[in-house]
């Protein structure tokens, strides 16, 4: 198949089994997925940047591009980004635990508790890396108090009903003194979200 004729999702790294998943399921064959590194979570003013490279790299190949991430921090940049191209859009929400949970859920939990660590599938297999290295709380343990005084809980919002997942969350939890809570929001309006980009083009 041409290129021209396919769907080219520029995704979140941490995006890309829940992506590749919905792909196979569904049988979206003139789908292509490009993902960026998932450690652009700790450091969301590069986003746009590294989007808009792979834009301009896609745009002599595709007709169709789709952004795999929701605002994830960017300030509204991405948006301003997006607004510039033609006809490219991306997933709804202010980052992913938005839009794994559904703005409804997530608005109840952020209403119920505004000092929560959200875990998704991805964050909790990679805690250690993302989290703990990533913000140098092995080399600095004293920075993980003051890092973390306004969090109260941990919420798990899992993709998938996998025990060795929830079991690395609620030591996530532990690791960081809070009170632990589960939500099992499947794919939530990432599917949603993809179901209706590719529904457009048949």
């Amino acid at each position: 198949m041409n290129t021209r004729d396919s769907i080219l999702i520029i995704a979140c790294g941490a995006l890309a089994h829940e992506i590749t998943m919905l792909r196979r399921f569904n049988n979206w064959e003139h789908v292509d997925v490009q993902c960026l590194r998932a450690d652009l979570h700790n450091t969301p003013d590069k986003i746009t940047g590294a989007v808009k490279q792979q834009i301009e790299k896609a745009r002599p190949h595709y007709n169709r591009i789709f952004i795999g991430y929701a605002d994830c921090g960017t300030g509204g940049h991405l948006d301003t980004l997006l607004e510039q191209e033609d006809n490219i859009e991306r997933l709804p929400g202010a980052h992913c635990y938005e839009f794994f949970a559904t703005s409804k859920v997530f608005s109840e939990l952020s209403e119920a508790e505004l000092g929560t660590l959200y875990l998704t599938d991805y964050l909790a297999q990679h805690f250690d890396r993302i989290i703990i290295r990533g913000f140098g709380l092995d080399k600095h343990p004293e920075l993980q108090s003051m890092m973390f005084a306004n969090y109260k809980r941990v919420v798990y919002l899992s993709q998938t009903q996998n025990t060795e997942i929830k079991e690395k969350a609620k030591k996530a939890a532990e690791r960081l003194g809070l009170e632990f809570e589960h939500r099992h929001t499947g794919y939530g309006d990432l599917q949603s979200s993809l179901e209706a980009l590719v529904s457009k083009s048949l």
